[in-house]
């Protein structure tokens, strides 16, 4: 845990995202400490608008189990971003959020 999912305009090389992102959660300290648990996808879009003003985006969701408090996430959160932010692109939104996942529904099983 977590899954890290990078959705970006096509212009942005995901390759260059998924260390990031998974930097940043790693630097969290929620996580396994090596990272073996941080599972990170990137999906590039092709077909989208930015509201009025078409630019180039990134937004990350971050699925965590349930039982995280709201500092934890935050922090979360900002430590992604700031990953990001070190890519020093221009014209771009770039966004992150936590989504809980309920702890008594998740099932996993690697086979």
């Amino acid at each position: 845990m977590p899954h890290c999912i990078i959705e970006h305009s096509t212009e942005i090389d995901g390759n260059l995202l998924v260390p990031l992102v998974h930097r940043g959660a790693l630097t969290s300290n929620l996580f396994d400490p090596q990272g073996s648990d941080i599972k990170v996808r990137a999906i590039a879009y092709s077909h989208y608008q930015t509201g009025a003003v078409d630019i180039n985006f990134i937004h990350v969701t971050l699925k965590i189990l349930s039982g995280r408090d709201v500092e934890q996430k935050s922090k979360l959160t900002q430590l992604v971003l700031a990953q990001l932010k070190t890519l020093s692109i221009k014209d771009c939104s770039i966004s992150v959020e936590v989504d809980d996942i309920d702890r008594e529904s998740y099932a996993k099983v690697v086979v």
